[in-house]
């Protein structure tokens, strides 16, 4: 997670097709090319038998990039689109929650290389060794969680699921042995009826609760760097006095509507308020869902917000928050 993040290439698309149900004995981890329309916040799969993931992102690289510059094609897909990357895999245990609301405990591991040996040595940034996004895929539900780690290298967090449907999980850390972090991303299920919702309207606000409103400032670019401010306002009146909160004052994850390709940003110098402002670059033009995550008054938020990559984000009076 680094300010000004830069993510510099377009990705396969990466989409799934959901029916009217979830059923407990189905998984979601799509690999198909095409486009769906595509969020809170807490505390808190295998590989397929015979074929990896990893395996079959390197023959998709192997296609544009030839077999000995797979390292190099990995390098430039957009962080989150894939479950392996660079040697590391995201383990992801729990792939299912039986019901919609139902408080469920999130089992993870990182492990390294075709051993599967658990990665046990993380860098410590933003106050945590690990961030864990939970999305769901119609971008209208989003969990910013920070698991527990086990001595053995097992990850757990509680989470908590409004509505059944596909989401995607994204672990993003830096290995103590990697100069550079990485973000990996496997999908998990909701069982239940699903009915899709479109994406909020762009909007330059966002409600996040309690008198709490975010103001958008700025358009985020696509293929080149750009200033976003958010302005905190309660009851109409600027928030001058934002708390820090793992170690800066708002946290910024974009999301691509129609494969969730994921971009974290964190502030550029300034505080405590009312303003936070970030630099980022969106990988193409396109629609996105920015989350914002700020803490006043001892309680964190999330404002949440859709933009448009490339043109400007809209002046419409109202956006989501919680």
């Amino acid at each position: 997670m680094k300010t000004g993040l830069k993510i510099t290439a377009f990705a396969a698309a990466v989409a799934a097709t959901f029916g009217t149900a979830y059923g407990v004995g189905k998984g979601v981890d799509p690999l198909a090319a095409g486009a769906q329309k595509t969020a809170g916040h807490a505390e808190g799969g295998h590989a397929e038998e015979g074929r990896t993931e990893r395996g079959r992102t390197e023959e998709a690289q192997d296609g544009h990039a030839g077999h000995g510059a797979s390292d190099a094609a990995a390098a430039a897909i957009p962080g989150g689109l894939q479950i392996s990357e660079r040697g590391y895999t995201l383990d992801l245990r729990t792939r299912r929650i039986t019901a919609a609301g139902e408080r469920t405990e999130l089992s993870f591991a990182i492990t390294k290389d075709d051993t599967g040996r658990k990665v046990t040595a993380y860098r410590t940034e933003h106050g945590k060794q690990l961030h864990l996004i939970v999305a769901s895929r119609d971008l209208t539900v989003y969990r910013h969680l920070h698991p527990a780690r086990a001595a053995d290298g097992t990850w757990k967090t509680p989470v908590e699921l409004p509505k059944a449907g596909g989401y995607r999980v994204f672990a993003d850390f830096a290995p103590q042995a990697e100069k550079e972090g990485l973000t990996l991303g496997a999908d998990l299920s909701v069982a239940g009826k699903y009915a899709p919702r479109d994406l909020p309207a762009a909007s330059r606000t966002a409600d996040a609760g309690d008198g709490y409103e975010v103001r958008l400032g700025g358009d985020l670019g696509a293929g080149s760097a750009s200033e976003l401010t958010l302005s905190v306002a309660k009851n109409g009146n600027p928030v001058t006095d934002l708390q820090p909160y793992l170690g800066s004052y708002g946290h910024l994850v974009a999301l691509r509507s129609g494969d969730l390709a994921y971009l974290h940003v964190h502030p550029n110098k300034g505080g405590p308020g009312p303003e936070v402002s970030f630099t980022a670059t969106a990988p193409s033009n396109g629609t996105y869902r920015l989350f914002l995550d700020f803490k006043h008054n001892g309680a964190v938020r999330t404002a949440e917000f859709t933009v448009h990559a490339g043109q400007s984000a809209g002046d419409h009076s109202q956006g989501h928050g919680h």
